[in-house]
């Protein structure tokens, strides 16, 4: 009995000594597990040229169609520019250089020689009109002229016999004074027919009754276009009585608004460039001639007014159109030539030729400030220093849209 605890106590140590035997065998028998360490490296490859930036798409074209297709390049420059006033505007005649035709007397239209929007040269008949009023005119004249002619007989006769004594000086002084109004009647009666459209030959010729006309030409008096027309044959005319409507539409004006914080920017003889949607390829030149000196209550502008050549008519009237006033103070900003940008759907792009590698180009997707005379603001996608192409930059476009389709 004194012997059992010391049997207990080896059995324990016994069975601690199996246990841990077996612990040992386990943990050296597990499957080992994942190494940590440095990776393998890659086998190397020929290196790759980063893209100039990260939008660019490359453009490979032969070497030959390059060569033929003689395009030219610009270096992209940095350059003060402008802030640009872009307002509306509409075309109008030039007010100095419109006239309306009317006739020097009344009468019935009875024909009509220029029809609405034809060019008539200056002196060219517009209408006829039969006129009583200048017949009745050339009858004073004949019933003048012929009173004259005997007055001035009675005035010979007088002065014959002023001289054998038959007569007085007081009756040879009232002939003379007869005589002389009578002159200024036929004077003014001659004037008259003038005025009415008669020739001077047309007058002198005028002998008798049998040559009394009674029809009035009325002429251009300018050179230009019908630009309204109110007479029809049959109508009865006043004098004065607005039938035509001539324009010379060498020059045109155009009108628009300018607000209140331009007004320090766009003055008298400040140049403007002058663009239509109906010929977006064409820009026109002009000078402001004139600003109204009062601003509209409500609107808070006033009338601008541009005088431009008009060359073949092109400006219409009534066109819209937008004028482009430079301004002054301007910040430096990234420019390149307007040849240099094209448009593919609704991206402006310019092309980018790869140092070192003829026949490749990088087409690059820019956005774009205002125009700059022959200049574009670039605001994005350029950095000065940059090349770009500018002509031939369309047959680099339509090769982009060949292999995008």
């Amino acid at each position: 009995m004194r012997a059992l605890p010391w049997i207990a106590t080896a059995v324990g140590f016994t069975v601690m000594g199996v246990a841990g035997t077996l612990l040992v065998v386990r943990l050296t028998a597990a499957p080992p597990g994942p190494m940590v360490g440095p990776a393998p490296t890659p086998t190397a490859g020929p290196p790759v040229p980063a893209p100039a930036d990260a939008g660019d798409t490359e453009l490979l074209i032969p070497p030959d169609v390059v060569s033929r297709a003689g395009l030219k390049t610009a270096t992209v420059v940095a350059a003060d520019v402008g802030v640009a006033i872009t307002i509306p505007g509409t075309v109008m005649p030039n007010a100095y250089r419109e006239v309306k035709v009317t006739p020097i007397a009344g009468g019935i239209v009875i024909k009509i020689h220029a029809e609405l929007g034809a060019s008539v040269p200056r002196g060219a008949p517009l209408a006829t009109v039969f006129s009583s009023e200048l017949a009745d005119a050339q009858t004073r004249f004949l019933s003048m002229r012929a009173m004259l002619e005997a007055d001035h007989k009675k005035l010979e006769r007088t002065e014959r016999l002023v001289v054998i004594g038959a007569a007085s000086r007081q009756e040879l002084e009232e002939v003379t004074a007869v005589h002389t109004g009578r002159e200024t009647e036929v004077a003014s009666a001659r004037q008259r027919l003038l005025l009415l459209g008669l020739t001077q030959q047309d007058v002198d010729g005028l002998r008798d009754p049998s040559k009394v006309v009674s029809q009035i030409v009325v002429p251009a008096p300018i050179a230009g276009v019908v630009t309204a027309r109110s007479a029809n044959p049959g109508q009865v005319v006043a004098m004065g009585q607005e039938l035509f409507v001539v324009t010379d539409l060498g020059t045109v004006w155009l009108v628009g608004d300018l607000y209140e914080q331009d007004f320090a920017t766009v003055r008298i003889g400040s140049g403007a460039t002058v663009t239509t949607a109906a010929d977006p390829g064409s820009a026109f030149r002009g000078r402001v001639s004139y600003i109204d000196p009062r601003v509209d209550p409500q609107t808070r502008t006033a009338k601008v007014r541009v005088e431009v050549s008009n060359p073949g008519g092109r400006l219409r009237l009534g066109m819209y159109v937008n004028m482009v006033f430079a301004g002054a103070g301007g910040r430096r900003q990234v420019v390149v030539p307007r040849a240099a940008v094209q448009t593919m759907g609704d991206q402006s792009i310019v092309f980018l030729p790869v140092a070192g590698e003829e026949g490749k180009f990088l087409r690059r997707k820019v956005r774009l400030g205002p125009a700059a005379g022959d200049s574009q603001v670039v605001l994005e996608g350029l950095r000065p220093g940059d090349t770009v192409v500018t002509e031939g930059s369309f047959l680099l476009r339509a090769e982009a849209a060949k292999s995008a389709s």
